[in-house]
């Protein structure tokens, strides 16, 4: 049963050092178990390559993703070195961040799951050492980067054992099977008449105050720190989720035949699903069946109906036509008031047992919606998750942490809604009461939603409006790629796009690659002159500048330039006669471990990328194979080697070896022989860096050229 699967979460505070070790070491083994045993409901080792959802890759992505994980974070952390590069780069990016528009399709040799049941057995045996290696004195702090990397993996895998429970619901049934560790709820309304009528409750109006300190006792994402005062007004919220019995009403009033309830957005998501129903309801001549996790039972009506944003907010508009009453979602601070007014204990004080379906403490599934009550309303939390009208975006004092900076940041782009409260197999972060988590507004996680009536609210200001960027580093990269010039140096990112341009003439122009691109000005350099274009960078901070900039066309940032004060500075490509193509694309990507599908270019540039890598070496000897015949690598470094960037037995350069100098360009030399060959002599290519207004950082890169044999 599920007792023998579940955990609460491990707190950051208290008692001492072998204690926390141990408890860590539990929380880790129980959190690799339940993940693996969820994996049991698969009767065949096929259904690990199937594509239950098309937005998304097939299940042996997650089954491996979770493992590499943790290494790729405690490699970022200097705790511990690879194990198998390629699974750590296949796996390692491109979780949720498809939509129907923007889709990869390129081809994966995915691994056998075999192969990846003998990884994760790997995983768990380093990490166990890692644990018992490791100061465990508490408290834990986000600024302790090898024993918060151990939490990050922890927590990061109980995500994922929600999204790829998801998947598994939505794989035909002959590819699963009921387990008695994974049991469904056996109470349910046979008929819609038979589910409780839903109601609007009172919710008196209040000061919100969102975000939480970094000396809090329970781990955390980024998100989630930091500061948002809101005052609420008093609202009125539905007593109960919405029940698969009260959305019936909205399909059978042709809820999804009705474009006028849908916005946008959801109009086009209609046309790509072609959706009729909830994605969960299965028709079944003139009634209906709902798909649990494993298998078909007859439709629970007065469980939760589980839908997308789009679905819930076209139910929204259907119910304000049909009641004349401002009918629409939360927003997420009066979601957060509704929970403070009802009392719900966090997890720490919740005592025997949960006070909601949440933490996998009752049932694999949902249950009625008038099972756990809360004050004046019922599931405030558990059961399932509950869409929120906000987008996600930052708190006053927003931090990404360093390592793992793309957690959040990506999903500051108004197209992530939030989701509140958890859902039945919600543990972890996830069942606390701090946990922000957002998803693209047509994607399904066992989610419904409760309504409230109160004023409008105004949609949030378009992303698309501009960027702004605040970020002293980050405002520095875009100064440096698309500001101005300073003592008569010209700007490098140009001038060594122009430079690998000239050493081009009379080879072919069909594909290149800047890898370690930054803010992207080098990749908009060469556009004009290839068919395809793509910029790479592992900062996803970084690739969001890039990306702005090739949507926008424009961008704008805080420039500092002494103490607290900043000056405003814009940039536009037009101004800077550069256009925004077509053929450009970015992506987030680590230079040690790209995705095998990043192949066969005419030219790779990799702008200062080589000393501020942990692997250099490894990167040197996998580019050969993804540059065509003829192709150039263009290496352009100032050799900064640094401890902090670069372990010292992995410099190229920069250190005596049997009593003599050896510098990077004997090491390139020696380690490209097999592949390329050098052409022409090394050039430099000068560089200046505005950190204020009264300093400044001028160096020199040195720029080679290799010619693929």
């Amino acid at each position: 049963m599920l007792s023998r699967i579940k955990s609460r979460s491990v707190l950051l505070t208290g008692e001492d050092a072998q204690q926390k070790r141990e408890h860590v070491r539990d929380y880790f083994h129980r959190t690799m178990d339940v993940y693996e045993k969820l994996f049991e409901v698969i009767t065949d080792d096929q259904a690990f390559f199937e594509r239950p959802e098309p937005l998304r890759h097939p299940l042996i992505f997650y089954f491996g993703h979770t493992a590499t994980f943790y290494i790729n974070k405690l490699v970022t952390a200097k705790a511990t070195t690879r194990i198998d590069p390629t699974l750590e780069g296949m796996f390692a990016i491109g979780v949720d961040e498809m939509s129907w528009d923007d889709l990869n399709d390129a081809h994966y040799d995915w691994p056998s799951v075999d192969r990846v049941r003998e990884y994760r057995r790997a995983v768990r045996e380093r990490v166990d050492s890692i644990i018992s290696e490791l100061d465990w004195t508490p408290p834990v702090r986000w600024d302790d980067h090898p024993a918060w990397a151990v939490f990050m993996g922890i927590e990061h895998e109980r995500i994922h054992l929600e999204t790829s429970s998801v998947l598994i619901r939505q794989l035909e049934t002959r590819w699963v099977r009921p387990h008695d560790d994974w049991p469904v709820c056996d109470i349910a309304a046979a008929k819609p008449e038979a589910a409780p009528a839903n109601d609007l409750v009172d919710v008196p109006g209040g000061t919100v105050v969102q975000g939480k300190r970094h000396d809090a006792p329970l781990y955390g994402w980024d998100n989630e720190y930091g500061r948002l005062e809101t005052t609420v007004k008093p609202f009125k919220a539905s007593r109960m989720q919405v029940s698969n019995a009260e959305f019936l009403a909205f399909v059978e009033a042709g809820g999804y035949e009705t474009p006028a309830w849908w916005t946008e957005e959801g109009r086009r998501w209609l046309d790509y699903r072609g959706a009729k129903h909830p994605v969960f309801w299965v028709p079944r001549g003139d009634g209906w069946g709902y798909r649990a996790m494993t298998h078909e039972i007859d439709m629970p009506w007065d469980w939760p109906v589980d839908v997308n944003y789009l679905e819930a907010k076209a139910f929204c508009n259907w119910l304000s036509e049909e009641t004349g009453r401002s009918i629409r979602l939360p927003t997420e601070p009066e979601y957060e008031r509704l929970r403070e007014v009802s009392g719900v204990p966090d997890e720490p004080e919740w005592g025997e047992r949960a006070p909601g379906n949440i933490n996998l403490e009752y049932w694999a599934s949902a249950c009625p919606v008038n099972r756990f009550v809360h004050g004046e309303h019922f599931d405030v939390i558990g059961n399932v998750w509950q869409w929120t009208e906000t987008p996600i975006d930052a708190f006053e004092g927003f931090e990404p942490h360093p390592i793992y900076d793309d957690f959040s940041v990506p999903t500051f782009d108004n197209r992530h809604n939030l989701i509140k409260g958890g859902s039945w197999i919600s543990t972890g972060n996830e069942a606390t009461r701090h946990a922000r988590y957002a998803f693209r507004r047509h994607f399904f996680q066992h989610a419904g939603f409760r309504y409230v009536e109160g004023d409008p609210v105004r949609p949030p200001a378009s992303k698309d409006d501009g960027y702004y960027e605040t970020d002293a580093l980050l405002a520095q990269y875009c100064d440096f790629h698309y500001g101005r010039s300073y003592f008569g140096v010209a700007n490098f990112p140009r001038a060594l796009a122009e430079y690998a341009l000239r050493q081009m003439e009379g080879r072919n122009h069909g594909a290149a690659l800047d890898i370690g691109c930054a803010t992207g000005r080098a990749t908009f350099e060469l556009a004009p002159h290839f068919d395809s274009v793509t910029g790479l960078d592992f900062s996803a901070r970084f690739i969001q500048i890039a990306q702005a900039m090739l949507d926008e066309g424009q961008i704008a940032y805080a420039l500092p330039t002494e103490g607290d004060l900043t000056e405003d500075r814009a940039a536009s490509l037009s101004s800077l006669g550069v256009e925004s193509r077509d053929n450009i694309e970015f992506w987030q990507q680590d230079a040690c471990n790209m995705k095998p599908h990043f192949t066969g270019y005419d030219l790779v540039l990799a702008g200062n990328l080589i000393d501020r890598l942990y692997d250099p070496g490894k990167f040197l000897d996998d580019i050969a194979g993804r540059i065509n015949p003829g192709g150039l690598l263009v290496l352009a470094s100032p050799y900064t080697w640094q401890e902090e960037s670069t372990p010292r037995e992995r410099w190229l350069g920069g250190f005596e070896e049997d009593g003599r100098p050896v510098t990077t360009l004997d090491t390139l030399i020696k380690r490209l022989d097999r592949n390329f060959e050098l052409v022409g002599e090394p050039a430099d290519i000068p560089f200046v860096i505005r950190e204020t207004a009264r300093k400044y950082q001028h160096t020199v890169s040195q720029v080679t050229v290799w010619a693929r044999r």
